[in-house]
C-alpha cells in the first residue's frame, strides 16, 4: 500500500487560517495555533457585536428623536405615548431619519400627535 503523507492538506488548512487572520498583531497572524485561538475568538466577538450594534443603534434612535421632540416642547415617552395613542405606526428608526432628514415633515408629526 502506498504511504499518504497528510503536509499538503494541513498545509493548505494553515494557510486558509492565516489568509482570515491577516493583519491581526504579533503572533495571531503568524503562528498557527495563536491564529486559530484568535479565529476562534474574533468569530465569537463578531457574532456579540452584531447582536450589540442593533442595541446601540436603537439608543441612538431614542436620542435623535429626544432631541428633536424637545425642540417641538415635549419630552421623548409622552411623544412615543401619544403616538401610540392616535395610533401612527411609526417606529423609532422611522422617526429619527425624519426627524434628522426631514425636520418640516417630523414637525407635521409633532402636530398631529399635540
Amino acid at each position: 500500500m502506498a504511504r499518504i503523507k497528510r503536509g499538503v492538506t494541513s498545509h493548505k488548512k494553515h494557510k486558509k487560517v492565516l489568509e482570515l487572520t491577516k493583519g491581526f498583531r504579533g503572533g495571531r497572524s503568524k503562528n498557527i495555533r495563536e491564529a486559530k485561538a484568535s479565529l476562534l475568538h474574533a468569530g465569537e466577538y463578531a457574532f456579540a457585536g452584531r447582536k450589540l450594534r442593533k442595541r446601540d443603534m436603537r439608543r441612538l434612535w431614542i436620542t435623535q428623536l429626544s432631541a428633536a421632540v424637545a425642540e417641538e416642547g415635549l419630552n421623548y415617552s409622552t411623544f412615543i405615548h401619544k403616538l401610540k395613542v392616535k395610533n401612527i405606526l411609526l417606529d423609532r428608526k422611522i422617526l429619527s431619519d425624519l426627524a434628522v432628514n426631514h425636520p418640516e415633515d417630523f414637525k407635521q408629526i409633532v402636530i398631529k400627535v399635540k
